[in-house]
């Protein structure tokens, strides 16, 4: 007898690149019924879009790129909040374990989400200007914050091409600017105040790695900020140079996980292993020169700081916009390590060096009754449809 197998179903999805990632987006309403709502169905069903969990770690068999920059998927949903256009959750997709990590935002495919919803029919049409930008008021589901997007229009439609230029993504394309407001409030997830643990600058005691300073952040995503000198690196390297090297990637892992724990974003260090989303680790150094992975030579003069920041256990390519938004928070708060390695002093606004070129972010830093928040975070991203139509899922 010939066995009989089920057929693919049949989903309508976006293929997107915002920022320096790529993801396949949905609407809520086209998901299957089960994967609707929060739970293993919806897991399970982006798992196998992307191509998770590959033991070969190249999601040959899925939408995903085998980077953290490109396994992620985005749901977006009319917004259940007042005064906001869509309702946008993001889900990083682990490449080789079962599991998705809901825990955090991605600010890169934030910029995706205002071209998504106008074309997908979230957006008033009486709202969207035939030529100029339009605000898109952007709910964070993940982590309960408002993103405002800039979204430039052209004939009515929204401008994809143009002459921004963003280090990390190939060809240039239409600007949107991003503001996240409010990015060091609660992050909904016992993180808490910006500065969890109430000091700038602590020590981290890591068994069998060492002791650290680090500056530990909620702001944007949480983040905890390294000297790299620290950890015998000189802030100028690229990919191959970080994640090549298993015993620092292991290394740098454990301290990941003590800083979890620190800041009260997990209540014991073996939740690290499914939380690899959130924090971040970064380490930072001084200005100087080195030559990009595109070849560019990024002088002392082009940047305040250099920053090299890890995604799921790896160096990202370029930067997360989340981890940017961290960096000039951080930047402009006198004290702490990036500002340190930034020079020092009050500043609004930081160019940055990272792997694949620089970034410049501003951000509004404020102390009150000796608390220091921030009001608001300003960046300039791109986004693009790549495809669109469905993905097939067994």
């Amino acid at each position: 007898m010939t066995q009989r197998f089920p057929t693919q179903q049949k989903i309508a999805a976006t293929y997107m690149r915002g920022g320096t990632s790529k993801g396949v987006f949905f609407r809520l309403e086209d998901l299957p019924e089960a994967a609707r709502v929060p739970g293993s169905a919806r897991d399970a069903l982006l798992m196998r879009v992307i191509g998770s969990p590959d033991p070969y770690g190249k999601q040959t068999d899925g939408m995903g790129g085998a980077t953290s920059s490109t396994s992620k998927c985005v749901i977006i949903a009319k917004s259940s909040e007042p005064n906001h256009d869509v309702d946008y959750l993001y889900g990083q997709v682990s490449i080789d374990q079962a599991f998705v990590d809901w825990s955090g935002n991605c600010g890169n495919l934030s910029s995706a989400v205002g071209p998504f919803a106008i074309a997908n029919g979230f957006i008033d049409p009486a709202k969207l200007p035939r030529d100029g930008r339009v605000t898109i008021r952007i709910w964070q589901a993940n982590i309960g914050k408002t993103i405002l997007a800039h979204v430039p229009m052209q004939d009515g439609q929204v401008q994809e091409l143009g002459d921004f230029e963003l280090d990390g993504v190939t060809f240039p394309a239409a600007e949107i600017e991003l503001e996240f407001l409010d990015p060091a409030e609660d992050d909904g997830d016992g993180g808490g105040a910006m500065f969890p643990t109430g000091a700038l600058v602590d020590t981290l005691d890591v068994p069998g790695v060492g002791q650290f300073e680090a500056t530990m952040i909620n702001s944007g995503i949480p983040t905890v900020f390294l000297n790299a000198e620290a950890l015998g690196l000189k802030g100028t390297e690229l990919q191959p140079d970080i994640n090549n090297d298993a015993a620092l990637l292991a290394r740098l892992e454990q301290i990941r996980a003590h800083a979890a724990l620190r800041m009260g974003l997990i209540d014991h260090l073996e939740a690290a292993k499914t939380r690899q989303h959130t924090p971040k680790i970064a380490f930072v150094a001084a200005p100087t020169e080195y030559t990009s992975s595109s070849g560019k030579v990024i002088t002392p003069n082009d940047v305040d700081v250099l920053v090299r920041a890890l995604s799921m256990g790896k160096l990202h390519h370029a930067m997360m916009a989340t981890c940017a938004v961290a960096i000039a928070t951080a930047a402009s708060i006198p004290g702490t390590l990036v500002n340190r390695a930034a020079g020092g002093g009050a500043r609004s606004a930081v160019r940055f060096g990272h792997p694949s070129g620089t970034l410049r972010v501003g951000a509004e830093a404020i102390q009150r009754d000796g608390q220091w928040t921030v009001t608001r975070a300003i960046m300039s991203r791109s986004a693009r449809v790549l495809m669109e139509g469905f993905v097939r899922v067994p």
